[in-house]
């Protein structure tokens, strides 16, 4: 089994659904969230500062997990999030531990 990182970029609006869903799911151990600019690809509609500024809010949330579970999750949140604008992509992890 391989580990991954998945990677969602969402408008601040979805943020506390997408941390919900997370936490519920049994399958991930750890993950981290935090407030993010988007360069393109642009969640939802850009307000006139955005627009000047090329930049929108947004919230990136990181999660290590197996690359069958985080597939089984995508699933589960394309249901859940279907046309919400929501972007993901998945990194393969070269190794992981504590220190």
């Amino acid at each position: 089994m391989t580990d991954v990182c998945l990677n969602l970029l969402g408008s601040p609006e979805l943020e506390e659904k997408l941390l919900d869903q997370l936490l519920m799911h049994p399958k991930i151990s750890i993950f981290v969230s935090q407030a993010a600019a988007s360069h393109g690809g642009h969640i939802g509609d850009l307000d006139q500062g955005e627009q000047v500024l090329g930049r929108g809010d947004a919230v990136l949330i990181q999660a290590l997990l197996s690359d069958e579970d985080a597939e089984s999750l995508l699933a589960e949140l394309r249901v859940m999030f279907a046309n919400s604008g929501v972007l993901f992509w998945m990194t393969h992890v070269m190794s992981r531990g504590a220190l």
